[in-house]
């Protein structure tokens, strides 16, 4: 499919890439790994024609097509967000014009050139997909979390995440035969990324990504290629194999290279024996030719980790925070209403939901940063939080340096260990005098980290603390949470880090909280068995086991499921009694329509132009028909 041959790279004076060969085959699934500034996104580039090789050759298969999407800046304006996503489809939408028209002129007059011609595009159109183009759109925009209401939005109110998203729907409908990712989950909450892995799952075509999500590559990905040293090299398998594999490659690697500088201090110690002696001048040049030969083995850099224990936090009270009949209004905006929440000492809790359901607004909450309009927030006995908010690096301040910035809040005590502190998150040498204004996304997020370990807290409070964190620097992080002795509340949407943490899942939409416990496969699992209830005659039993399986604690919450889910049920089954009414009406109508279409392919009908005429219009009503049924039912759906 795509053949690269002896490619080098270059930015200024520094090497990217030095002679690479890679080949890209037709169903590939590529995830690409290496530290940042390695070169991922600049070979993604490369792929998809933006920049050019300063040597070598990029061969590319007749009839290949790209899709590309940037970590950022893209932006969308001017038509409505249904209207641009569906602009991705131009050419379906050019041949479902012409056939509007060619049926028009048939209905006004004889035309067999036109007939041959509507028989053409109406067989493509189907093939492509053509009569399920506005329920497709739908589905890629309700699966990357868009609503019904936005669909009519003007593109330019959305922020620029959700201007990511946009650009990813419009990628994904093109269905090109390579699809380049830059960071595809960045700006994606946990049940958009659970969507686009299984989309991504089923995707025909060769896919090549970049991303910092360690589960949604172990789940899409099936081959590793790590860039180091402007080279490639390949693993075989997800990015969990490509982490053993990485060890066993480095460990072959250290003993090769052991071996090598051994033979090579053996050679260097017997010309510098023998050099100056006339009689083994011919064995010296010999050993200097080989030495000259030897290719010197290479190991990957040990990297700088984020390595790091927490203080040990002061004992609190069985309870470390709970929020009693808590709402939280901005305006109209009711994002939550009456919510009873309680965080038990040593529990790992995660809030999950999509972007908007409030997550945020509940973390602030706990953190006291805000007062709730109703209800109250109640502090456990001896508590000391810490509060990481999704914009913590806008706390800093950009007018001090890096080790001023950390000083200015540190407890005399720990002013000698500022300087390890700062080392453990990547900051050391000259990097601690930086100014705070030109430090990057993810050196903002280490600096505003690094500042929660400097006093002592029984609780942290953590809204995306992984954000711009690299996958190494994420499993560091995890690690040290996992030692932690304290009690967490999170947010998180990065798959692997929440599973690995957490020990009870809190669902936030709707304005209320629903609780889980065990992790998010766990909650999945959980959600899966409430959907199949509406669905199973023996749903009464079910609900009895089901109940059995959720803690005394949670009586209040089993209630309250309880209810929801008889009322979802009964909306369930009101709504399969209107979608089978509909399937139905619209199975006859196919029905009615491939009859007329046999009869529009029969050469003595178009003979009869009255005949033809006649027929001609009630197809045309009948496709008018059909695609009033087919919105309803798409309406049904959503």
């Amino acid at each position: 499919m795509i053949q690269l041959k002896k490619i080098d790279k270059f930015f200024a004076d520094r090497r990217i890439f030095s002679a690479i060969d890679w080949h890209i085959r037709p169903t590939d699934r590529i995830g690409l790994c290496g530290e940042n500034g390695a070169g991922k996104s600049t070979l993604l580039k490369l792929l998809a024609g933006l920049v050019e090789s300063d040597g070598g050759t990029l061969q590319i298969a007749k009839g290949t097509t790209f899709g590309y999407l940037p970590q950022d800046g893209l932006v969308h304006r001017g038509r409505s967000l249904f209207a641009e996503t569906q602009s991705a489809l131009a050419d379906l939408q050019q041949i479902e014009s012409e056939l509007r028209q060619l049926e028009n002129n048939i209905a006004a007059a004889m035309d067999d050139p036109a007939l041959e011609r509507y028989a053409e595009l109406q067989h493509l159109f189907e093939q492509r997909g053509g009569y399920q183009m506005e329920s497709e759109v739908g589905r890629v925009l309700h699966g990357l979390g868009f609503s019904t209401a936005d669909f009519d939005k003007p593109c330019e109110t959305f922020s620029g995440g959700w201007q990511m998203r946009i650009a990813l729907a419009k990628l994904l409908l093109q269905r090109p035969n390579l699809l380049l990712l830059d960071e595809p989950t960045n700006h994606l909450d946990l049940p958009a990324r659970d969507w686009l892995e299984d989309y991504l799952l089923n995707y025909p075509y060769a896919i090549v990504l970049v991303s910092h999500d360690r589960f949604f590559l172990d789940k899409v990905v099936s081959r590793i290629v790590e860039i180091w040293n402007g080279d490639l090299t390949s693993y075989p398998g997800n990015y969990s194999r490509y982490i053993c594999s990485r060890d066993e490659r480095i460990a072959a690697l250290k003993a090769a290279k052991q071996q090598q500088d051994e033979e090579i201090s053996r050679i260097e110690g017997f010309i510098s024996r023998f050099r100056y002696q006339a009689n083994k001048a011919s064995q010296v040049q010999s050993r200097v030719k080989q030495l000259e030969k030897i290719v010197r083995i290479a190991l990957p850099p040990q990297r700088k980790k984020i390595a790091f224990t927490f203080p040990s936090p002061p004992k609190g009270g069985r309870i470390a925070i709970s929020l009693k009949g808590a709402s939280q209004h901005y305006g109209d905006l009711k994002v939550l209403q009456h919510v009873d929440f309680q965080v038990e000492q040593g529990e790992r809790v995660a809030l999950v939901g999509p972007n908007g359901a409030g997550k945020s607004t509940l973390m602030r909450l706990l953190a006291g940063v805000e007062t709730p309009v109703v209800g109250e927030r109640v502090a456990g006995h001896n508590l000391l939080q810490a509060y990481f908010a999704q914009n913590q690096a806008a706390e800093l301040n950009p007018a001090h340096a890096v080790y001023a910035e950390i000083m200015a809040d540190s407890p005399v005590a720990m002013v000698p260990r500022l300087r390890t502190i700062l080392g453990a998150f990547l900051f050391s040498g000259d990097d601690i005098e930086k100014s705070v204004k030109v430090l990057s996304g993810g050196e903002r997020n280490r600096l505003a980290l690094a500042k929660l370990l400097l006093r002592p807290a029984n609780l942290l409070l953590l809204d995306e603390p992984t954000n711009h964190l690299d996958l190494e620097s994420k499993q560091i992080l995890l690690d040290s949470l996992k030692k932690y002795q304290g009690t967490i509340v999170f947010v998180s949407h990065d798959r692997y880090f929440v599973d690995s943490l957490v020990t009870r899942i809190v669902e936030v939409g709707d304005g209320k909280i629903e609780s889980y416990p065990g992790n998010y496969a766990d909650f999945l699992r959980k959600k899966q068995t409430l959907g199949d209830l509406s669905h199973s005659p023996n749903r009464v039993e079910q609900q009895g086991k089901l109940s059995e399986e959720v803690s005394a604690d949670d009586k209040q919450s089993r209630i309250q499921a309880h209810t929801n889910r008889k009322n979802q049920q009964r909306r369930e089954q009101k709504l399969q009694k209107t979608l089978s009414r509909v399937e139905g009406q619209i199975e006859v109508q196919e029905e009615k329509l491939g009859y007329l279409e046999q009869r529009m392919a029969d050469p003595d009908v178009y003979q009869d132009q009255d005949l033809w005429r006649q027929v001609s219009t009630d197809h045309v009503k009948l496709k008018e028909n059909l695609d009033d049924l087919y919105q309803h039912w798409e309406s049904l759906q959503n």
